[in-house]
């Protein structure tokens, strides 16, 4: 078969403010490298979209260096291997690799990580068998030093990585798992997935309605994929010595104005607790041991996973646009 000899492509146009819009991006067309050695050429099957990329749009010195203006954005995605000058990559293998926003990307064979279709589909790579799960994985128990019998809360409990945390908590043996999502389906859709109770935060304050879910018990373990109200009404309800992973704060992505902290973080000092900060790249030593537990859990039924998949590179934006205002329920991909 003939090669490619160009790849269409998502670049940023200009730099959000607030929210992105449209005109913040562009289709485009750009000539495909020469596989040389060492390299690999893939056909994307999927890409993923992801709330950190909202930072990565921003031109601020950051954990990860932000997208250059006219040029094709990047992030996970996983595909097939059409052509290789590796020796340990064949064509037909499936590979996770970093440069997603486009239908075909040269990538060093080195930079990428074998699909075990044989296990789940490809797209799980993305999610639950891939750098999502190993968020919910690490964060919850390396992180936030999850122990059985620990009453836990997840924020955006419905999303790729939430949904995953509640339901590990409970194969580990959490006493119980609360959620909180932004409507009534997603609601339902985590106690289909074994949370012990869920709200809508759009009912009303969720410190009321945690307290209401808690119960006099309280919660020891918060994960915080939200910030801001979220993990307020967290901090009024964690128990003496309680632990919160920080893993996302998705209500102050879009902000202009600067976010006012927790009112409440004084807590922390009477409670003794402990709100640490984590990045998925600073957890990969737990990779291994991630993906032995995930795969019997997916195998088992233990953990199920939920997909909401666009369908067409030229519809990435609208996707990531959608992730930001809620729109998925599990994990947020486009299929190429």
């Amino acid at each position: 078969m003939s090669l490619p000899a160009t790849a269409r492509e998502i670049q940023l146009a200009s730099r959000p403010v607030g929210r992105p819009v449209q005109e913040n991006f562009r289709l485009a067309e750009s000539a495909l490298p020469e596989v040389s050695e060492g390299q690999i050429l893939v056909r994307n099957l999927y890409m993923s979209v992801d709330p950190y990329m909202r930072g990565r749009m921003n031109d601020v010195k950051s954990y990860s260096a932000p997208f250059a203006l006219d040029k094709a954005l990047d992030g996970g995605a996983v595909g097939e291997v059409i052509a290789s000058r590796s020796g340990g990559h064949q064509e037909g293998d499936v590979v996770v690799h970093s440069l997603g926003w486009r239908d075909y990307a040269v990538v060093d064979a080195n930079a990428v990580t074998p699909a075990r279709t044989e296990l789940a589909p490809a797209s799980a790579f993305l999610g639950a068998l891939g750098m999502t799960g190993l968020t919910a994985y690490a964060g919850l128990l390396k992180v936030a030093e999850f122990m059985p019998g620990d009453a836990v809360f997840v924020s955006g409990a419905a999303g790729a990585v939430g949904s995953l945390v509640g339901q590990i908590a409970k194969a580990m043996g959490a006493s119980r798992v609360i959620g909180s999502a932004g409507s009534p389906a997603k609601v339902a859709r985590l106690l289909e997935l074994g949370f012990d109770a869920a709200f809508d935060y759009h009912d009303g304050p969720v410190r009321g309605q945690l307290e209401k879910a808690a119960g006099p018990a309280g919660i020891d373990v918060y994960f915080d994929n939200v910030g801001g109200e979220h993990l307020e009404a967290a901090l009024s309800v964690l128990n003496v010595g309680g632990r919160v992973a920080m893993c996302g704060a998705i209500a102050q992505y879009n902000s202009t104005e600067p976010t006012p902290a927790p009112r409440n973080l004084m807590l922390a000092i009477g409670k003794q607790l402990t709100l640490k900060g984590f990045l998925v790249g600073g957890q990969r030593q737990h990779a291994a041991e991630f993906a032995e537990k995930m795969a019997g859990w997916l195998a088992d039924g233990t953990v199920r996973y939920d997909e909401t998949i666009v369908e067409g590179l030229e519809n990435a934006p609208q996707a990531f646009m959608d992730l930001l205002d809620g729109a998925n329920t599990g994990k947020m991909l486009v299929r190429l």
